[in-house]
């Protein structure tokens, strides 16, 4: 009814959503909680819902000096009646996280990444095989060039892969693959129109008419400075153009996000950048530096200030295609997790792991519904 009044009227349905915790990563240690991951590939498939890889810094916070380590671990749930259960553990042939994922008809799509080797450019699908009760990974056509923090998302049987960041700039590609047609290979379509890595991807569909939505992210220069969007683009399939739509109210990058019925979207959390481009102007000002007191000093001041992370943005927004306007629409009273993916599932939308401050993951698994007012 909720969409359907929406579709009709083009008015926007009064909405509010409740937050809960699902559900926990089970520790890899017997006599420790799962610190969480960073980047992890997360999807749902053949009646499970999955988080696999991800990075965290198990020993020191970076600016301590501790190393970031990467994982193959996955981790299994069961879905039954809007709830999930840890059903097992099981492991990727190779460490990975911050790939562009998502859940597509075929499997659990996966591209790029990152793991202590480098960037990466392969491409997977990631499969629960309910007979044998255990995972199956399916190679695809590699990527035209190796891509970490890129957006996913597919429609049918094709994924789009879009932005992220090369070995040496920012990509502003927008990538297909045609997953019941692989020898295609990736299709280029046109450019997205900036340059940009962490981004939410989504898509709205009246069951004719599919379009692409890149919001907010980030393109990191030249200089070592990022610049964070608040920037909207929406992309028609058919037409294969790219226009802008009304901007987020604010810059945003590393949220998370996804599409109710044919006419919303919602974005949870995300980084504003203040925290993050301080720390990135220290940094600039650490490699000019040359006096070693000084430049002491200076790092002194970065690391006290990512000690402090005051975390990432609380809120949920809409944005409502119809009016092409954003709204917030709740502020929640907890951490919410920043380069991860939201995964729509079984009428919730579940948001695992992540990131909540500089260096700190998440264990827990959030649970949202969207209800009406």
């Amino acid at each position: 009814m909720l969409i359907s009044n929406a579709v009709l009227s083009q008015k926007i349905e009064a909405i509010h959503t409740t937050i809960t915790v699902a559900e926990y990563l089970p520790s890899l240690s017997n006599n420790k909680q799962s610190l969480g991951f960073a980047g992890p590939i997360t999807g749902t498939n053949n009646g499970v819902f999955i988080v696999a890889g991800g990075a965290n810094f198990p020993e020191l916070m970076p600016w301590q000096g501790g190393n970031k380590f990467y994982y193959k671990e996955v981790f299994i749930y069961t879905i039954k009646n809007q709830q999930i259960r840890f059903k097992k553990s099981s492991q990727l042939p190779f460490n990975i996280a911050y790939a562009a994922c998502c859940s597509s008809v075929e499997g659990i799509f996966f591209a790029g990444g990152e793991n202590e080797n480098g960037i990466m450019n392969s491409a997977y699908l990631l499969n629960w095989n309910n007979q044998k009760e255990s995972i199956d990974t399916k190679i695809l056509p590699v990527l035209p060039f190796a891509l970490t923090n890129a957006s996913a998302i597919a429609i049918n049987n094709i994924v789009y892969v879009a932005g992220g960041e090369t070995a040496n700039s920012v990509s502003n590609k927008l990538l297909a693959l045609d997953l019941h047609n692989l020898n295609k290979g990736w299709q280029l379509l046109p450019n997205i129109p900036k340059a940009v890595s962490h981004a939410v991807m989504t898509v709205l569909s009246d069951g004719k008419k599919a379009k692409l939505y890149l919001i907010g992210g980030r393109e990191k220069k030249q200089s070592g400075i990022s610049e964070l969007f608040k920037s909207v683009f929406e992309f028609n399939i058919q037409a294969s153009t790219w226009s802008e739509k009304t901007s987020l109210p604010y810059s945003l990058s590393a949220a998370t996000g996804v599409s109710f019925g044919f006419n919303d979207m919602l974005v949870f959390g995300g980084d504003d950048g203040k925290t993050f481009h301080q720390v990135e102007l220290f940094l600039a000002a650490i490699n000019n530096e040359k006096d070693s007191l000084k430049k002491q000093a200076i790092i002194q001041q970065k690391n006290t200030l990512q000690a402090a992370h005051p975390g990432f943005s609380k809120n949920i927004l809409r944005f409502n295609l119809p009016t092409n306007t954003w709204t917030l629409i709740d502020s929640i009273p907890f951490d919410i997790p920043v380069t991860t993916t939201a995964v729509d599932c079984d009428g919730m939308v579940l948001i695992p792991s992540g990131e909540i401050r500089a260096g700190v993951r998440s264990p827990k698994i959030l649970s949202v519904k969207i209800l009406p007012n």
